[in-house]
């Protein structure tokens, strides 16, 4: 999808064929996957409230997906947009011609949880990964996902646009970097807080007080600026 081109509305058949799918693999959650979340620091709130779930019965289309992780992109009101899966094997994911994330071949790059920006006061934080999100709002900080420099567009500028700051999060690489770099360059009230992993791994290896803290700190030496 080129940077202009606007989104086309979900017709009602795909509305309703993505709501009986996230509904199924809501439905369907596995032990494995239940594990696997908790292991990344999400819990039954939040698997709820994301809607998250396992592809055990797939839909039209989703076969090769059968096992894996489901997240939903939901709307404002939770209906679900789109959906991208996470493959849960520890194995070399090319072998299996697939990614450890999926995306809906020819599937519209979406924005994750776009509901915190309805949500949000005057200040909202992006990521670069879902998890990642998740990890931030279950802090109490209203948090999108930009899953990649590559999906950042123009509609995602303009629908952050309204905020006093935007905080980013990208992971400390190359590509978040590349990331970070087309967010501050598109919104001018776009800061980054700097972190050594990305969002999820720095709250499983040191608590949530240390990104608050970090976020904080990030804060005051802006308010100081």
């Amino acid at each position: 999808m080129a940077e202009h081109e606007p989104l086309t509305p979900l017709s009602a058949p795909q509305k309703e064929m993505l709501e009986e799918a996230v509904s199924t693999y809501q439905a369907h959650t596995t032990a494995e996957a239940a594990a696997y979340l908790m292991a990344r620091g999400i819990g039954r709130e939040e698997a709820m409230a994301f809607r998250l779930g396992v592809v055990a019965d797939p839909s039209p289309g989703h076969e090769r997906f059968r096992g894996m992780l489901a997240i939903p992109y939901l709307g404002r009101d939770g209906q679900p947009l789109t959906v991208r899966f996470r493959c849960l094997v520890k194995h070399n994911h090319r072998d299996y011609f697939h990614g450890k994330y999926n995306t809906i071949t020819e599937d519209t790059p979406r924005m994750f949880n776009v509901g915190a920006v309805h949500r949000a006061d005057d200040e909202i934080h992006v990521c670069e990964g879902e998890l990642d999100a998740i990890t931030l709002t279950k802090l109490g900080l209203p948090a999108v996902a930009i899953p990649g420099a590559s999906m950042w567009f123009g509609r995602h500028r303009r629908m952050l646009a309204g905020f006093s700051r935007v905080w980013t999060w990208a992971d400390p690489d190359d590509a978040g970097a590349e990331l970070t770099n087309k967010i501050t360059r598109g919104l001018r009230t776009a800061k980054a807080v700097r972190l050594k992993a990305d969002v999820n791994d720095t709250y499983l290896t040191h608590g949530a007080d240390h990104i608050l803290s970090l976020f904080s700190s990030r804060k005051d030496t802006e308010t100081a600026a």
